[in-house]
């Protein structure tokens, strides 16, 4: 993951004084001048609004981390001159920064606002329920990206002492699961009608939008459980959208980072025009889809049409690049500017997942036109205008048959794009679309393997986790599956 600490932290006291109810998330990002963990007491409008900061980096394009692996196994992406992971060489991820840095302060901003000796001083950046409820969510968040990529975590102790310390037991998957639906049920019936949220960039405190946020989360919590419970998952997806609050349905309702570019730019900006680097490509397997299919997605998911072909050795890496200057970056430069917004869920990605939970029987909703206004929601998220042509064309039109399963998750992992984790996670669910491993290569890892850092910090509690994922007598084999990852 990109180094937590390099963000500058903090939000003026001055953010305690303002009686304005709408965040001003300028003001918000540039204010960013004192180091909370450094004062004598959080300050939770800070903590929280460098959490929200590094979402976009953290969970959708951290360079060389756990998530652009995740996009290099869905496939999004390709390597162009270093192409170790995406040839299937063991990964070494370090998790524990996660835990040191945003974990950490979540759960610092739950622990302030929830001691009565504290409550009232951290009352002055918005109501105490509230703040506690929006932490809860994004620990939520983070929680199960970590535990989808690489299955069991410490868990339920790993954050009691307050110091991102890890030195507690790897929790089984199934139970962190359990326990992340009820996070985030017990979240969204938390909020009160107390004062406004201070330090939140993304919905400026609104909380019907984060309620519909914690539900959304439910619904992909709850459809990955298809092939392992079905039945528990088929009740959580169901109560999730039965809430009052609703899911993210319009883009109105989407979980956006809106960067102000210098010193908090864009990740993409970041990384080719900051760091300079030009390790990863669009892949060609994303672009031969969006060409074949005539999807208007193509314009601005990459800066050219030409995919970077995936899973070459460095050699022809190397050789592809030489020859072919003008392959796709990640997003065309138009979506990758300093102060480019980031979205982290999309309400296209979320009626996709609705419309596929329709046609496994899930629920009663009408399938053909959750698969239609996801679509176009997607659309309109990137201003590409009408995809109505686009839908009833013979390669995307639902006919009925079972082949519909197909249509619509490869239209859930395109719409997801560029967010690595949900694609890889959209491929293993259901097998769709059928990626090809890398030439030369048997089959795609299905999860990434403890650290470094788990086997020097957490030896006594590792080994047994490991061993858990032992394939071909390897124990912690990135080819072992987690807990809801079945064949």
């Amino acid at each position: 993951m990109m180094n937590y600490n390099k963000i500058i932290y903090g939000i003026g006291i001055v953010a305690s004084l303002l009686t304005i109810q709408s965040c001003d998330k300028i003001k918000d990002f540039d204010d960013l001048n004192v180091n909370p963990n450094l004062t004598t007491s959080p300050i939770p409008s800070a903590l929280l609004t460098n959490v929200q900061s590094n979402l976009g980096a953290n969970l959708v394009f951290d360079a060389g981390g756990a998530n652009t692996g995740s996009g290099l196994y869905a496939q999004y992406f390709s390597e162009t001159q270093y192409t170790e992971v995406s040839r299937y060489n063991k990964p070494n991820y370090n998790y524990d920064a996660y835990y040191v840095g945003p974990l950490n302060d979540l759960q610092n901003i739950i622990n302030y606002n929830s001691d009565p000796a504290t409550a009232g001083t951290a009352a002055i950046y918005g109501s105490n329920k509230n703040q506690i409820a929006i932490a809860r969510i994004l620990k939520a968040h983070y929680v199960k990206f970590l535990t989808d990529i690489t299955g069991d975590l410490p868990y339920f102790n790993a954050l009691k002492g307050g110091s991102g310390v890890i030195t507690s037991a790897y929790d089984a998957q199934s139970a962190i699961y359990a326990d992340l639906l009820k996070e985030l049920t017990e979240a969204v019936d938390q909020f009160d009608n107390g004062t406004t949220v201070q330090g939140d960039i993304i919905y400026a405190g609104n909380v019907a939008k984060w309620k519909k946020y914690a539900n959304s989360l439910r619904l992909l919590i709850a459809i990955n459980m298809l092939k392992v419970d079905a039945n528990a998952g088929k009740a959580a997806f169901t109560a999730a959208l039965a809430h009052s609050a609703g899911v993210i349905s319009e883009n109105s309702d989407n979980v956006v980072i809106n960067y102000v570019g210098g010193t908090f730019p864009n990740p993409f900006y970041n990384y080719y025009n900051i760091t300079l680097r030009l390790d990863f490509a669009e892949s060609k397997t994303m672009t031969d889809q969006l060409s074949s299919t005539n999807d208007a997605r193509i314009n601005v998911y990459g800066s050219s049409s030409k995919g970077f072909p995936y899973g070459l050795t460095r050699d022809n890496a190397i050789l592809f690049a030489n020859a072919n200057p003008d392959y796709a970056n990640i997003l065309a430069p138009a979506q990758r500017q300093t102060n480019s917004p980031l979205t982290i869920l999309s309400a296209g990605y979320i009626n996709l997942v609705r419309a596929e939970a329709a046609h496994r029987g899930w629920t009663t909703e009408n399938k053909n036109t959750l698969y239609a206004t996801g679509i176009q929601a997607s659309y309109d998220q990137w201003a590409l205008g009408s995809a109505a042509t686009f839908i009833a064309s013979a390669p995307i039109a639902l006919t009925g048959a079972a082949s519909d399963l197909t249509k619509i998750a490869t239209q859930e992992w395109v719409a997801a794009y560029p967010n690595g984790l949900e694609g890889y996670n959209i491929y293993r669910r259901t097998g769709i679309p059928a990626l090809t491993p890398a030439p030369g290569t048997t089959a795609i890892p299905r999860r990434a393997p403890y650290g470094t850092n788990d086997y020097s910090y957490n030896s006594a509690n590792v080994g047994p986790a490991a061993a858990g994922y032992t394939v071909n007598g390897i124990s912690d084999s990135q080819y072992g599956r987690i807990w809801w990852d079945k064949p």
